[in-house]
């Protein structure tokens, strides 16, 4: 994990108005919120695994289910999880668990990061900056 300093942190914005600037950049709400806290994640390349720009965020008085939600952006980081290869080698047609089994959990969460993606998740953060500032 590498992380990047950005004017961003300590930010407040409703939730509902940041997914609609930062989707169409590409950014998605990452799989590991919870009703205080969540992340946008980026997706930089899959590269032996992926590689993300996280921006994470925590919930501003009420849970982040609610309809008028706001958080608090946190320091953004880069991360990169790699995972099993070949997992899915010997799927069977009519393989009743194939369809629960086909993802695995990273075998490194926090791999190392490809040097040559850091300019770009820096590039990113500026970006974020000036659309949100």
């Amino acid at each position: 994990m590498i992380e990047l300093q950005s004017k961003l942190e300590g930010q407040v914005y409703a939730l509902y108005d940041l997914e609609q600037r930062l989707k169409p950049l590409g950014y998605v709400i990452g799989g590991n919120w919870d009703y205080d806290h969540g992340s946008f994640d980026y997706e930089i390349d899959d590269e032996v695994g992926y590689q993300f720009l996280r921006v994470p965020f925590m919930a501003e008085g009420r849970q982040l289910d609610s309809k008028d939600a706001t958080v608090r952006i946190g320091r953004p980081y880069l991360l990169s999880h790699k995972y099993q290869q070949g997992l899915d080698d010997n799927v069977h047609v009519g393989n009743f668990t194939a369809s629960f089994d086909q993802f695995s959990e990273p075998v490194d969460p926090d791999a190392e990061f490809p040097e040559k993606y850091i300019a770009v998740g820096r590039e990113l953060v500026e970006e974020l900056e000036q659309l949100l500032l």
